[in-house]
């Protein structure tokens, strides 16, 4: 058995915002698998902001991609070829085997995927890391009450578009921010928020603060930039920002300096007794079954409704997460392998 596959390397680091040139795309012999193993055909590839935090040297709560090492990520994979008692031909599991056509396993942090997810996607979206962190950000740091105003940007992808629908389940009110008309129409008409505010508008601050007239209770920070910069304000008293992404500042380097803020956040933070909690989603690992539980009845049923954006072959991955970080997707980003 002998089967050419490929991969996306980080070819060079990034300075500010990721260019073409920082990746490259290899051909590469796939070994057979050994006894005790299988061999992994990746379907679909998940791409992710965080994605780009990991293309940097420097400290962070996981180990950066080194130079000339495969792409991290989370894929949707078939076992084509088993020796292992555990996984038979034809199974899917959920792999981190990254921006690549094909794995060697050994079968060790593979999880199967089961009839829940339809479409099979949805295990790297609203029922994958994205859906389990707006699920649990939400439930354990958040707390949304009924009656309460919550707020999340990046309303159509697919951390914010749970929020959202999870926070009106609560009874709360949803005031959702995203970018461009198309997306706005989607966030209100489709995904029934209550207010939708887009921050490409030039009276965007002001269109915040009237569409949430009685302040901000819960704010999940995906964004971070000028969209901080206007909720920050509209913080009630107790107010809780559950922190998951900053996409706005990934691309930064350390020539892109402003003034410090950190005073009066800190002041305000104080005087206003706001909770602040960065998280990532492996904190509440545990919870994934309950997430599932409780989420994949809403996304069967079509009472949680979710966007996906498939980009076709591992070759457009590149400029497919280039995209991301500019907000160019619409729903969930995958690419679909060849």
């Amino acid at each position: 058995m002998q089967i050419t596959g490929q991969q996306v390397v980080l070819a060079s680091r990034p300075d500010g915002a990721p260019k073409a040139e920082n990746f490259r795309l290899e051909k590469v012999t796939v070994r057979p698998p050994g006894e005790g193993e299988i061999l992994l055909a990746s379907r679909y590839l998940s791409l992710d902001p965080y994605m780009r935090g990991r293309m940097d040297d420097r400290k962070s709560y996981a180990s950066p991609t080194p130079v000339d090492g495969v792409m991290e990520g989370e894929v949707i994979a078939e076992v084509i070829y088993s020796n292992h008692p555990d996984f038979t031909v034809g199974m899917h599991v959920l792999s981190r085997s990254g921006w690549s056509s094909h794995c060697v396993s050994n079968g060790d942090g593979l999880i199967p995927l089961d009839d829940r997810f339809k479409p099979i996607t949805t295990a790297l979206g609203v029922l994958g890391m994205p859906g389990l962190t707006a699920y649990t950000g939400l439930m354990n740091i958040g707390k949304p009450a009924p009656g309460e105003t919550v707020v999340v940007a990046a309303a159509s992808g697919p951390v914010g578009s749970l929020v959202g629908q999870i926070a009106k389940k609560a009874g709360a009110r949803v005031v959702g921010i995203a970018g461009g008309k198309e997306k706005c129409q989607y966030v209100g008409e489709t995904l029934g928020f209550d207010e939708v505010v887009d921050h490409r508008s030039p009276d965007f601050v002001s269109e915040l603060a009237k569409a949430c007239p009685n302040g901000i209770d819960v704010y999940l920070e995906l964004v971070g930039g000028e969209v901080w910069n206007a909720v920050f304000p509209l913080l009630n008293p107790y107010a809780r920002i559950p922190v998951c992404g900053l996409i706005a500042q990934y691309n930064a380097n350390d020539s892109q300096k402003g003034t410090d803020r950190l005073p009066v956040l800190m002041r305000e933070i104080l005087s206003r007794s706001i909770l602040f909690r960065g998280f990532i989603v492996r904190e509440y690992w545990d919870q994934r079954p309950e997430f599932l539980d409780e989420v994949a009845p809403w996304v069967a049923s079509g009472d949680v409704r979710f966007q996906e954006d498939i980009v076709f072959g591992l070759k457009n991955a590149p400029e497919a997460f280039m995209g991301l970080l500019e907000g160019k997707n619409f729903g969930k980003l995958i690419v679909q392998f060849d």
